[in-house]
């Protein structure tokens, strides 16, 4: 019960206390006159531009107290306004410390904009000394501030009219508030910048009411200045004042605005959930174009983006926070957006429970697109390890065997010319070396197919134009390539063409080929023509298939025209930066 009744009292305490403020700004005017037109306006304007933007702030967002400072600032900026011209004692008394109240006010304002929280020990810091000076030495000021005007009654806690003295703590007072002001503007400033560009949108009232007071501070506290203020000037400030809660109105109703329109993502992914569309939705509801997705593999333990690679997931950065999503106790994704963001964490997490069955869909197609990577990985691996072993081979058959059979191949040559007068021994040693120079052709053409030698040491074009060379068939060869190939790429292009030559000689029954090589728009393209019979396929038995899977591991692609009794076109486009 008695819960209840003071929650109704803090409900009803701020709208009583505005409508104090509302009653008694404009009845200074009414009731003590005019005294100076603008300036009186002015303050006018002041006060009901901080309770009125402090009423709809509270009422949006009442456990946001930057709207409630707004009220208190407002209103006792009005009736302060109204006390001090009361004439008595009392008034006097209460106006001035209520006056001193709100500058206090307007510091901690800035300091909780926008999440109405002190975001460090550093502004608590801040707020010591205008305390100390707004308080303890206001008291102590006021305990010896002579009376100018008989007329009117010295302050309630004056205790004796000393001039010095008063003087005295008034400048101690005018240091505190200055450095600790200029202070204040450096802290925001550096906030400021430190922010990304949606951060500073929503700090600029902040810094520009903060270097306003800064600066209003300095010029009307130091006495040679404030005799040369111009009185424009004092009219800009005002206006500053009158529109910093405005400025902050707006941007706290952009953050609400925000919160309606997590309604609109929700159908917008009901409509079209396409991963690919999310970052993007995601990134115009929260109003940062700097969000990012991060989403969690847990068969590898790592965070990945939305095309399976490996993403590094730090909030490290200056002005950049990570918030983890978690659908049914499960990590799912993380964002990554600005660090304006983490000041209305309600957003946030109406965002992720709008998009969790997307972010629950990106994520497995994350995952799928990190095991296909890792697929295409592992064959790239193998055909590398393949072409590394077929190397291997070709340099032992080259530096054994082969140079085993050319040696006794010398060797039978030096055993014939000994038996020149043995027509028997000569014959079969005749046989012997025409035998031995055929299996030594045949050997040689073996570690050729397993690896030439000559692409290695000579490149794509010397090892093609041997290979047409000894290819049966009239080969027409075009190559556009300026400088040398990876390596990997200039072995796929041969056994391309290799291979292709290979089919056509067998079974195509053409009469011409052409092979087309090019580099183009970060692309090698190969393309192996022929005028044949054409039906040729890349199923499964087929040469044409392993082709494709070489071709296919290095990301390219492998397509085959071969109609029949229309020839047969093979053609393979392989990135190639």
């Amino acid at each position: 019960m008695k819960a209840a009744a003071l929650t109704r009292a803090r409900w009803w305490g701020w709208p009583l206390l505005a409508l104090a403020g509302l009653i008694c700004a404009p009845a200074t005017l009414i009731v003590h006159g005019v005294q100076a037109p603008v300036e009186d306006v002015l303050n006018l304007l002041i006060s009901l531009s901080f309770i009125g933007c402090g009423l709809i702030a509270w009422s949006r967002q009442p456990d946001n107290r930057v709207g409630a400072v707004m009220i208190l600032f407002g209103s006792f900026r009005g009736i302060a306004a109204l006390l001090l011209g009361t004439g008595t004692a009392l008034g006097i008394t209460v106006g001035i410390l209520l006056k001193d109240a709100t500058i206090l006010l307007f510091v901690v304002l800035l300091l909780l904009f926008p999440d109405g929280r002190l975001t460090s020990r550093r502004d608590r810091w801040i707020l010591l000394p205008a305390v100390l000076a707004y308080f303890p030495l206001e008291l102590v000021w006021m305990a010896f501030l002579p009376t100018e005007d008989p007329a009117v009654p010295a302050n309630l806690l004056q205790i004796s009219s000393d001039a010095a003295v008063a003087d005295a703590v008034d400048t101690v007072q005018r240091v505190l508030i200055i450095g600790s002001q200029m202070v204040l503007a450096a802290v925001l400033t550096r906030r400021w910048w430190r922010a990304s560009a949606p951060g500073r949108q929503l700090l600029m009232p902040a810094l520009a009411g903060a270097v306003a007071l800064a600066s209003f501070t300095f010029l009307l506290g130091v006495d040679k200045l404030a005799e040369q203020v111009p009185e424009w000037l004092v009219w800009a400030f005002f206006v500053t004042f009158t529109a910093v809660p405005i400025a902050m109105l707006v941007q706290m109703v952009r953050a609400r605005l925000a919160h309606a329109s997590v309604g609109d993502l929700l159908v917008d992914l009901q409509q079209d959930p396409a991963p690919d569309r999310l970052e993007g939705a995601l990134a115009r509801v929260l109003r940062d174009p700097t969000l990012t997705i991060a989403f969690w593999l847990p068969e590898y333990e790592s965070y990945a983006a939305l095309d399976g690679r490996p993403m590094a997931v730090t909030a490290d950065a200056p002005g950049r926070a990570a918030t983890p999503i978690d659908r049914e106790g499960r990590r799912i994704a993380v964002l990554l957006h600005d660090e304006a963001l983490l000041s209305d964490p309600g957003l946030l997490d109406a965002v992720a429970a709008a998009a969790a069955f997307s972010l629950e869909n990106g994520r497995l197609q994350a995952e799928l697109r990190a095991r296909l990577d890792e697929l295409r990985s592992s064959r790239t691996r193998i055909i590398e390890a393949a072409q590394d072993e077929r190397r291997r081979l070709e340099r032992n058959l080259h530096d054994g065997a082969q140079q085993r059979l050319v040696t006794m191949s010398l060797e039978l040559a030096m055993l014939e010319a000994q038996f020149a007068t043995d027509d028997g021994a000569r014959k079969q040693i005749g046989q012997l070396r025409s035998e031995l120079a055929s299996s030594l052709d045949e050997l040689r053409e073996l570690a050729r197919g397993l690896h030439p030698a000559v692409l290695s040491d000579h490149g794509l074009e010397v090892a093609l134009e041997g290979l047409v060379a000894r290819t049966p068939l009239p080969v027409v060869l075009h190559m556009q390539l300026e400088d040398r190939l990876p390596a990997t790429h200039e072995v796929a292009a041969f056994y391309l063409v290799s291979e292709s030559l290979t089919n056509v000689a067998k079974y195509a029954d053409a009469s011409s080929v052409s092979v087309d090589i090019a580099r183009a728009d970060g692309h090698l393209v190969v393309e192996v023509a022929d005028n044949g019979c054409g039906g040729a396929t890349t199923d499964n038995g087929s040469g044409l298939r392993g082709l494709a899977d070489r071709v296919e591991a290095l990301d390219g692609r492998l397509r085959v025209w071969s109609p029949e009794g229309g020839g047969t076109r093979v053609r393979a486009d392989i990135p190639c930066s």
